[in-house]
């Protein structure tokens, strides 16, 4: 099989292309970032990485005519990105999507597509179903255009697949990992791991009892290769995630504990650190039935384990530059 993974030189793109190279497949890579974290395959004939964008329609058609199978991960990332361009984000995740789309369309290939758990937004109802209502803020906050823009393009997808096209959306829940993104900007985690490796004081918004559920990588890339290839999964969405429950503040003290650091836990406000511009979600949890059914995946990394083997990883003094 021939895959083309749009943002594939990324932290979950990466892993993504080890998989498939290691299951055999040929592998083409379009992003517009470094080829660091995949570096270790340009020697291989059956790695190909294309440092472009998804807005070059020539290059984006060209890719997609010679592959069988599409996983759409390119997207504008990131509580800094969304309180500090929010445009970018709108423009590539919805935009980018539809150029995606319209190529696949015309070519029938199917499209396995990247969104994420921010498009339930702060529905008090959890575990959240792939089906449940969406509770957004105001437009006026930038924060909600991240999510917007998922279930904007997710409404792109379930039109096209109207039209014929062979569509998965996949719905990540926190994931994290090794090539996560660099220490101190980002997720929570990677935050954590700078002020650790420092011996600073981890700082937790409010009063950190604002829950997420933490999905190691390995479980979810098993979740995204097995959505490109069962046939029960087309037109559905998934939820991708771990169903453990985790509080901020009891993230802190886990990876205080794991590290060995000398840290402490720094309470700020929400408004020190991102502005006006930024609503936090108290809870957020995924009903993952759907995907232990119909993917055959379930998230079996253990947090502890999955943090432990995250830290070691940034010890080695190998991340990226932004």
């Amino acid at each position: 099989m021939k895959a083309l993974i749009t943002g594939g030189a990324g932290f979950l793109g990466s892993h993504l292309t080890d998989a498939l190279l290691g299951q055999g497949d040929e592998v083409y890579i379009l992003d517009t970032i470094s080829d660091l974290k995949v570096r270790h395959h340009l020697g291989n004939p059956q790695f190909h990485y294309i440092r472009d964008s998804i807005f070059n329609t020539e290059i984006l058609e060209g890719l997609v005519l010679k592959c069988d199978l599409i996983y759409h991960l390119a997207a504008v990332v990131g509580v800094e990105h969304y309180v500090g361009d929010p445009y970018e984000v709108l423009n590539v995740n919805i935009n980018g999507t539809q150029a995606i789309l319209r190529l696949a369309f015309k070519y029938n290939k199917k499209v396995v597509f990247s969104s994420s758990s921010e498009v339930y937004g702060r529905n008090p109802k959890v575990p959240f179903g792939e089906d449940d209502e969406r509770v957004l803020g105001s437009t006026r906050i930038d924060r909600w255009c991240y999510a917007t823009s998922k279930a904007a393009a997710e409404h792109f997808c379930f039109a096209f697949h109207k039209m014929g096209l062979p569509v998965v959306i996949l719905r990540y829940f926190n994931v994290y990992g090794s090539r996560l993104d660099r220490m101190d900007v980002g997720r929570v985690i990677t935050i954590f791991i700078g002020q650790i490796l420092r011996d600073e004081p981890l700082t937790v918004i409010g009063d950190g009892s604002q829950t997420r559920c933490f999905t190691y990588v390995d479980d979810a890339i098993r979740a995204t290769v097995a959505a490109g290839l069962k046939e029960g999964a087309v037109g559905e969405v998934f939820n991708i995630g771990s169903e453990e429950e985790t509080s901020i503040r009891e993230l802190a003290e886990l990876m205080i504990k794991i590290s060995g650091a000398k840290s402490t836990i720094k309470y700020v406000s929400q408004e020190s650190v991102y502005g006006l511009s930024y609503e936090d979600v108290p809870r957020r949890v995924p009903d993952v039935r759907r995907m232990h059914k119909v993917l055959g995946v379930k998230a079996e990394t253990p947090l502890e384990v999955g943090l432990r083997k995250t830290i070691d990883w940034f010890r080695t003094g190998w991340y990226p530059p932004i």
